[in-house]
Parts: C-alpha cells; sequence; structure tokens
C-alpha cells in the first residue's frame, strides 16, 4: 500500500489535489472556529444549498466557469443571511431553513427542466456529495481554488484581532469604535468563498462537516480562541489528507470519506477531553 501511495504522489494532479485540499481544510477551519463561537453552525448548509441552485443556474446557461456566477449569489446570500437577526421579522435560524430548502428545490426543479445533460441523477449526487475523486477538478478550478484559499488565510491573519474581537462580543466591539459592520461583512465574505470552495471537495450536503468538526473537536481540549484555531487547522489538514488517502487508495468518495476521518477525529477529541477533566 505504501508502495501504491509514492507511485501516486509522482503524479502532478495528486500533487494538485492534496494543495487543494489542505488549503481548503486550513480555510474552512479557520471559517468553522467563528460560525461556531457565534452560534451560526447551520448557515454553512444554508449557503451550500444556495450554490447549489446558482451551480444548477450556471449549468443550465451554459457558463464557462460556474464559479462566475455561484460565487457572487453566495456572497450575496451570506451578507443577507448575517444581517438577519433580532431586528427582523423572520429570525435568523428560520431565514437560514426557507433559504437553504428553497435554493435546493427550485435548483434541482430547474436543472430537471432544462438541463441539457441525459445524467441528471449523476449530476446531482456529484453536486451533493463532491466528486468521485477530487482528481476530476480542472486545473482552471485548482487555481481558483488555490489563490481564493490564500486570500481567505490573509484576510484571516490580517483581521485576527477584529474577528476576534467581533466574534465574542459584538456590542463592546462596537461600543469602544470597531466597526462591526464591516468585519462582518469580511466574515460573511469568507464564509461564502469557502462554502463554493468545499463543494468541489466534500459536495454541498457535507459541506457543514468540513466547516464544525475540526472547531468542535479543539473545544474538547482547548479552551483559547488561539489554541482552539491552531488546532482546529492542524486537524482539519490530517483529516481532510487522511480523506484523500483513503479516496485514492480505496477509490471511495473523497467527501464522505473525509467527513468519516473527521467523525473519529471528533470521538478521540471527546475522549481526551473527558479524562483530561
Amino acid at each position: 500500500m505504501l508502495e501504491k501511495i509514492i507511485m501516486y504522489f509522482q503524479y502532478p494532479i495528486v500533487q494538485r489535489a492534496f494543495i487543494v485540499g489542505t488549503l481548503i481544510a486550513i480555510s474552512s477551519a479557520l471559517l468553522g472556529v467563528i460560525l461556531v463561537l457565534k452560534r451560526f453552525s447551520f448557515i454553512g448548509d444554508g449557503l451550500s444549498h444556495v450554490a447549489f441552485g446558482a451551480m444548477c443556474i450556471a449549468g443550465i446557461l451554459n457558463f464557462s466557469n460556474n464559479m462566475y456566477l455561484i460565487l457572487p449569489v453566495t456572497i450575496i446570500a451570506a451578507i443577507l443571511l448575517l444581517r438577519t437577526g433580532q431586528n427582523t421579522k423572520i429570525k435568523g435560524d428560520a431565514a437560514v431553513a426557507m433559504i437553504s430548502v428553497g435554493a435546493l428545490a427550485v435548483g434541482y426543479l430547474l436543472l430537471s427542466l432544462f438541463s441539457k445533460s441525459t445524467n441528471i441523477s449523476g449530476d446531482v449526487c456529484t453536486t451533493l456529495f463532491g466528486s468521485v475523486s477530487i482528481l476530476t477538478l480542472k486545473q482552471s478550478d485548482v487555481i481558483i481554488c488555490t489563490i481564493l484559499s490564500v486570500a481567505v488565510i490573509i484576510a484571516f491573519i490580517i483581521f485576527y484581532n477584529k474577528i476576534f474581537a467581533v466574534t465574542f462580543d459584538e456590542k463592546f466591539a462596537k461600543a469602544v469604535g470597531t466597526h462591526t459592520s464591516v468585519y462582518n461583512l469580511v466574515i460573511a465574505v469568507i464564509i461564502a468563498v469557502i462554502i463554493v470552495l468545499a463543494m468541489n471537495l466534500v459536495g454541498s450536503l457535507l459541506i457543514s462537516a468540513l466547516v464544525i468538526f475540526p472547531a468542535l473537536s479543539a473545544m474538547r481540549v482547548f479552551k483559547s480562541f488561539k489554541a482552539v484555531t491552531i488546532c482546529s487547522a492542524i486537524f482539519s489538514v490530517i483529516a481532510a489528507g487522511t480523506g484523500l488517502l483513503i479516496d485514492i487508495v480505496a477509490s471511495t468518495p473523497a467527501g464522505p470519506s473525509i467527513v468519516a476521518v473527521d467523525i473519529a477525529g471528533f470521538l478521540i477529541f471527546s475522549i481526551i477531553g473527558a479524562v483530561k477533566k
């Protein structure tokens, strides 16, 4: 098996797949810590379904690159969902559920009515649960994923202190002069970008697992924001790499393989946390 893995790593497509998987894993972990602490864990599901609906429309309109439609639509949806708070008639969780179900249903309906593909069920299954192998990513997808992932990581590092303040106590941060609306906008854009990128890795239905499990696992053992963030990123990279190895060696779907490793890791961290107490 080791010889088989070494042989596969000699191919550039496998190397690129692991680079993209690692970058997406780090970005997702950074995002997950923010969402869990802000009680927005479920927003990943809502935005992933919005991205699915946008992908269906882009496919019907024959876009040369679906990202040009999916990314702006998802960013707009993320901003709207994060602005949906206590001052609106429809509360945040209800808005997420409504947009989530609506986008999923409308997307599949439009795909069924107007798609020119002869294998609609296969296309939908691939979109929902991820490609059979991440190796199917096109060269252009790899370049876009790399650029956007690096941009997200750099943005998180630059705005780390402000994101920390807004995440833990938004009212206090606003009271001391922090422009919370600006940094909430940054968080919304980061969320949207990661959701769109992760669709290529784990599919739209499994994105929440990729985002939430590393953060929750790290919180079983560590308590400080910085320690949780670092541990979450390391955990996510290891889980993504292990899942991709299983995908390559056993020819299993990449998304479910990565999520299965995330679940196993969460159980291990939970046991360590319990022993620590």
